[in-house]
């Protein structure tokens, strides 16, 4: 999701509307499947499943950077690194 939403996106709605069944779940996603040899894991792992929903949610509407950003060390590494602010206009 934040290296190439959109195409994200069109996997996202591909695993879950088009071949849903063999790989969602009460749990969500599966933790593996290949499509090519009709092969669906029933397991899920949940260390693979919290950055998933951190990630759609922050694609969804930025809560996850809003809310980062606006924390001291955040802001104090990344000035470290090199970015710079952009100041917004409210």
């Amino acid at each position: 999701m934040p290296f190439t939403p959109a195409y994200s996106m069109q996997a996202l709605k591909y695993f879950y509307y088009d071949i849903g069944n063999k790989l969602w779940n009460d749990y969500g996603f599966a933790d593996c499947f290949r499509e090519t040899h009709n092969w669906y894991t029933k397991s899920h792992l949940p260390i693979d499943q919290g950055p998933v929903i951190v990630l759609i949610e922050n694609y969804r509407t930025g809560l996850i950077r809003n809310l980062s950003i606006k924390i001291s060390d955040v802001q104090n590494g990344l000035k470290k690194l090199g970015f710079k602010s952009k100041q917004v206009k409210e």
